[in-house]
């Protein structure tokens, strides 16, 4: 009903606004209105009796209702938008109730008028192009059946091809096939997001122990190995050593050996492993 009001007030102001610019009493800022919507009635009147008129009635819509539904919607915008600036600025400068709240009322109306003078010329050429091209219908356009035999609604004269229909639904239902697959894969993917995410973390969080105690790690892997290091050096002496002292045996009790050397009181079964080495260095060195 608000719609309804709106749209005949604004019909009341446009039919004042043509009987004004008639008697020569409209002012030179509201002349491009009215011719504006001279133009309107021209292209309105073409359309009456045509084919498009017949179609919109019969599907009960009304293209010059739809366009003043539009401009009502500037309008209120734009009178929305320049009482919200006028409040704010008064409010900001300080200056309700007084003189220059005046002065700035003035200003701010002079700004609209030239906004709206603009804004009126785009929004004539745009009800001009939509009433002659969008709500225009060609030639030949006909309204399909509305037979009750015809369950389908379309029009029995147009051309039917079975096999492309049938092709048409197989498509269809090969569609609806790839979009719940592409649903499911969609799911997949956000769950492995998911899981990635998660093992980010894991991963983050091993680094930073990792990077903390790798130091403590690599001291005690130092120890560890030099310790090991410790043990085979300490065998391949204990092995040298068990070598040396077999070559050394052997060259005792060797038939060659020269027992001259030998205290003949105490003989080899007496001598300490000590003095055997001692004996066997002196005598590699000679």
């Amino acid at each position: 009903m608000e719609g309804l009001f709106r749209v005949g007030l604004r019909e009341f102001g446009l039919n004042y606004l043509k009987m004004a610019a008639e008697k020569g009493h409209l002012k030179a800022k509201h002349a491009y209105v009215a011719k504006h919507f001279e133009r309107r009635d021209r292209i309105l009147a073409g359309m009456e009796g045509s084919e498009s008129e017949a179609v919109f009635d019969a599907l009960n819509l009304n293209p010059q209702l739809f366009c003043n539904e539009v401009l009502n919607n500037v309008d209120d915008v734009l009178d929305e938008a320049f009482h919200f600036f006028y409040q704010d600025a008064s409010k900001k400068l300080n200056i309700e109730g007084t003189q220059r709240s005046q002065d700035l009322k003035k200003g701010v109306d002079c700004i609209r008028q030239r906004v709206q003078s603009v804004l009126d010329k785009q929004l004539g050429a745009w009800e001009n192009y939509i009433l002659r091209h969008c709500f225009s219908l060609p030639q030949g356009f006909c309204m399909p059946s509305t037979d009750e035999s015809n369950g389908s609604g379309l029009d029995l004269g147009a051309p039917f091809d079975p096999d492309v229909d049938a092709q048409l639904d197989s498509l269809r239902e090969k569609l609806k096939e790839v979009g719940k697959d592409s649903e499911m894969l969609n799911q997949d993917i956000q769950a492995l997001e998911r899981k990635s995410n998660v093992n980010a973390g894991y991963v983050n969080e091993a680094i930073e122990l990792y990077e903390q105690n790798s130091m403590h790690e690599l001291f005690q892997e130092i120890v560890t190995t030099a310790s090991e290091l410790g043990v085979k050096i300490g065998k391949l002496n204990s092995s040298m050593i068990e070598e040396t002292d077999q070559m050394k045996t052997k060259g005792i009790y060797s038939t060659e050996l020269d027992l001259s050397a030998v205290h003949s009181a105490k003989g080899l079964s007496k001598m300490k492993l000590d003095d055997v080495e001692e004996f066997v260095g002196v005598m590699k060195s000679m």
